[in-house]
């Protein structure tokens, strides 16, 4: 397993690794109209490139030379906050997500920063992963987005 950081050029495997990982991921709590959406106006190529210019970052794990993870942070008021972070579901369980954070946690060490942040849908599986590796709920939010509004637990793991 390999991880890399992305550039402007990798956004076309960003673009294709969200469509092939929201529709299982989301498909059993979200509607097909807000994946569809989420999708165009969150992971289309043009959304990519102007979250990269206002200064998320992201990082992308290779398997054997297969794309099989991303991650999209920033650094905010000495809060490493992770945007995103997918993993295909042929990879889960086998240790990508760990990685992912251990990475993530190495470069908030670096930055000085003590503590990773990130929002997590009540009912996605994921946040008892989350809860595994060290993360914990610190509040309960309702955020509207368009017409739909985004049920989330944000977490917090010090680092």
């Amino acid at each position: 397993m390999h991880i890399v950081r992305v550039s402007q050029r990798d956004i076309p495997v960003i673009h294709q690794l969200a469509h092939q990982i929201w529709w299982p991921t989301y498909s059993a709590i979200l509607s097909e109209e807000q994946i569809s959406f989420m999708l165009k106006n969150m992971y289309s190529p043009d959304a990519l490139g102007e979250q990269i210019k206002n200064g998320s970052q992201f990082i992308l794990v290779k398997n054997e030379g297969t794309d099989v993870a991303f991650a999209g942070y920033s650094i905010e008021a000495k809060v490493l906050k992770i945007h995103k972070i997918y993993i295909l579901p042929s990879e889960q369980g086998k240790g990508t997500g760990r990685k992912l954070i251990e990475y993530l946690d190495n470069i908030a060490r670096e930055c000085g920063i003590s503590k990773l942040q990130l929002n997590v849908n009540r009912a996605n599986p994921a946040l008892s992963f989350y809860q595994k590796v060290g993360f914990k709920i610190v509040k309960t939010v309702d955020i509207p987005y368009f017409e739909f509004v985004l049920n989330d637990y944000v977490m917090r793991k010090e680092v």
